[in-house]
């Protein structure tokens, strides 16, 4: 660890201006974070660095949205109602349907600039026009280049593009996205067994405070570990609805791990690609099997299955198809809406992204032996 970065919890919280209850639901999350830090072999000076860069980040995001609330204690009283949360295995095209949803004015998704600088909470008057929007894609277009050109090319960074909810969960310490970025074997460990009803509790201030001033008719939020803790979630959301967009896991498995690369290679002086591969093969199949078991023990739950390449072949079919589902009305402004975005936005319009499960030490057989329960669920999908 770099001279002078701190390890210990309790320097980094007392750094920021959270409440006990806060601090509380933070520490056992933060904790198993730094401690993982400490033994990852892998990670660099650099990446040591980074990563308490973001842990900050978190602590700070955090603090502004409470700090907010104390302010204007009605944020709480914010109201939000059937949320349609987008989860699945990763490279689905769930980012894809989420930009889609989140082009109608009438849906609301949490935008990148207002998840990372959420304070004062965004207002439906200046919504259009915050400055905090063009400081934002200011920070990509400085910051994005080199080895960071490259994730663009597999997952576009913008501040009118939906965020996922892995950089709120963060903010509570109990999500995926220190995993993705830091690997953090340890903190993966702790995750799978920790009891995340604080994160979902932290995710729905979230959404009380960017909706406080800015409401709309329903919100439509996306992220894959959203599988790993459906009971979690359902106790902060009981009246949430779910989409899975379905993928074949060979192709998944390529994408997802040249991608993970990618975003890793800031902060790794050296990766091994097998054991990469390996990582992320039983990782993503970890949230499946809970997933699998929830929805056999629930099969009321409200869930749309979709195939990956239907949402592809018809895109705006596909948004139709989840309102339907939903509850949400599909009007002319939400097909335009969906309409101007293809144009927008074509595929590889960041360059192409190249990947192969052999790069990453798998192969087909391999894939399909270990997803073999996934794909006897959902063969129809896939």
């Amino acid at each position: 660890m770099p001279d002078g970065i701190a390890m210990d919890a309790d320097q980094m919280l007392a750094t920021f201006d959270l409440s006990p209850e806060l601090r509380q639901g933070v520490r056992p999350g933060l904790e198993a974070a730094l401690s993982a830090l400490g033994a990852e072999p892998d990670l660099g000076d650099t990446g040591q660095v980074r990563a308490m860069e973001q842990f900050g980040d978190n602590l700070r995001r955090l603090a502004q949205i409470e700090a907010d609330r104390r302010r204007h204690p009605e944020i709480a009283a914010v109201a939000i109602d059937r949320p349609v949360f987008i989860l699945g295995l990763p490279r689905c095209g769930t980012s894809l349907l989420h930009a889609l949803i989140g082009s109608d004015p009438a849906v609301r998704t949490p935008l990148s600039w207002e998840v990372a600088m959420p304070s004062p909470p965004p207002d439906a008057a200046t919504f259009e026009q915050d400055p905090r929007a063009q400081a934002f894609d200011d920070y990509v277009a400085a910051n994005f280049s080199g080895k960071w050109a490259d994730v663009l090319k597999a997952h576009p960074i913008g501040s009118r593009i939906p965020q996922e909810c892995g950089m709120i969960l963060e903010t509570a310490f109990q999500g995926l996205n220190p995993v993705m970025l830091f690997r953090l074997s340890e903190y993966y460990r702790w995750y799978l067994q920790a009891d995340t009803r604080f994160g979902y509790e932290v995710h729905r201030m979230w959404l009380q405070h960017l909706a406080w001033r800015n409401p709309r008719r329903r919100w439509v939020l996306k992220v894959q570990e959203h599988a790993y803790h459906l009971p979690e979630l359902l106790a902060a959301y009981p009246d949430a609805m779910f989409v899975q967009p379905h993928r074949d896991p060979v192709t998944v498995m390529a994408s997802i791990s040249r991608l993970i690369e990618v975003i890793r290679s800031v902060s790794f002086d050296h990766q091994d690609r097998a054991k990469l591969g390996h990582e992320l093969l039983h990782l993503w199949h970890d949230g499946q099997k809970r997933m699998m078991a929830y929805r056999k023990a629930h099969p009321d739950l409200p869930i749309l299955d979709m195939r990956y390449r239907d949402l592809a072949a018809d895109p705006v079919a596909a948004v139709r198809a989840v309102y339907d589902f939903a509850g949400i009305e599909f009007t002319g402004a939400s097909e335009e809406g969906v309409r101007a975005w293809l144009v927008a936005n074509p595929a590889d319009k960041h360059g192409r992204h190249v990947y192969s499960l052999e790069d990453y030490g798998l192969n087909e057989a391999q894939v399909r032996e270990t997803y073999a329960d996934y794909i006897a669920a959902y063969g129809e999908y896939l």
